[in-house]
């Protein structure tokens, strides 16, 4: 299901606009959350990027330094089509510095070079910090700001965004038929693509069911709720004044399943609603049990922190932060519509 088929917490905006008009017009830095210990084998590059997509700098790197690819990590994946800042680390053992400058081009440049004393590992940060100017809006102007001043006090729901899914949901359709057996994936990558893709439309579906209930950011009866910041969570027999408080506070979170094997955690009409999903999604879920996932939970809504924007003629510039895991896109397409 493609995330514009979604349902909306205000209905879908009778505005839009272009993004990604020119790189500089997607600006994303990335922020790791922990200090760098500044010794170990382990070298860690900050490096900002222009058209270039991760997997490509980190080649690059490996290859100046002279180790494996498997040798060279980093804590997320940036867009391509955009200007970013991010972290790689490399692990060099006993081998010696190289020169980092001369990664440096005019798409490359290497900010800051620190050493650790551990690899970089995927989901390893506190978030990202965006800039976005959203050009050539046409529609409905006038709705934006009140749009924006909802979205910094309660949120967006917590969609994974388009590209979890592929250039036109080519890793579903790629899920489908792993899963039916039309063919076999052997490369480990591609498959941990095609599984990711399948969980999420599992869980952007119940989401969905959420927001058209209005219920994404209310606690429901059996609903389990995960505390801020951390993975840990708990479930609500029934809700009482104490779980309406947290929730409000951004204490707690109610969650959606992310599938695999064992039971659902949630209990009562919650879970009957995320049985129909499942139900609905067989194929799936047969398929991502089979494939070793376990079950887990991710919170529905997502909290948009720092969030400040400015209307300039016919664009908008929007910044904001989000925890690590999260999409900006899931938070643009509350506020525009994008051409």
């Amino acid at each position: 299901m493609a995330t514009s088929s979604l349902a909306y917490v205000d209905g879908q905006p009778k505005v839009c606009g272009v993004i990604r008009k020119r790189p500089e017009d997607f600006q994303v830095d990335e922020v790791l959350g922990f200090d760098l210990t500044g010794e170990g084998e382990h070298a860690c590059l900050h490096i900002r990027k222009r058209n270039s997509n991760t997997a490509f700098v980190a080649k690059q790197i490996a290859r100046l330094a002279g180790v494996r690819n498997m040798d060279v990590s980093c804590a997320g994946l940036k867009d391509r089509h955009a200007v970013t800042t991010q972290w790689f680390s490399v692990y060099l053992s006993n081998n010696p510095e190289p020169d980092w400058s001369q990664l440096n081009n005019d798409d490359v440049a290497v900010l800051t070079v620190k050493r650790h004393n551990r690899k970089l590992r995927r989901g390893a940060l506190k978030g990202n910090r965006f800039r976005i100017v959203v050009r050539e809006l046409s529609g409905e102007v006038a709705p934006l700001d009140e749009r924006l001043k909802r979205i910094a006090e309660q949120g967006v729901p917590n969609y994974f965004g388009e590209q979890r899914f592929g250039h036109d949901g080519d890793n579903l359709k790629k899920a489908r038929a792993m899963f039916s057996g039309e063919f076999k994936v052997r490369n480990r990558d591609k498959r941990s693509l095609y599984l990711s893709a399948a969980r999420s439309e599992i869980f952007n579906q119940v989401l969905g069911k959420r927001v058209e209930a209005g219920q994404w950011n209310q606690p429901l009866d059996g609903d389990v709720m995960m505390l801020d910041g951390s993975h840990s969570v708990f479930t609500v027999d029934a809700v009482d004044e104490e779980i309406k408080r947290r929730v409000s506070e951004y204490d707690i979170h109610p969650t959606g399943p992310l599938w695999g094997r064992g039971a659902l955690s949630s209990q009562a009409d919650v879970q009957t609603m995320e049985q129909g999903v499942a139900e609905h999604c067989e194929l799936f879920c047969n398929g991502l049990e089979r494939a070793g996932m376990k079950q887990e939970r991710r919170p529905l809504r997502l909290s948009v922190a720092e969030l400040a924007w400015q209307r300039l003629d016919d664009s908008l510039n929007i910044e904001f932060f989000l925890g690590s895991g999260s999409y900006a896109t899931t938070v643009l397409r509350e506020v525009v519509g994008v051409r």
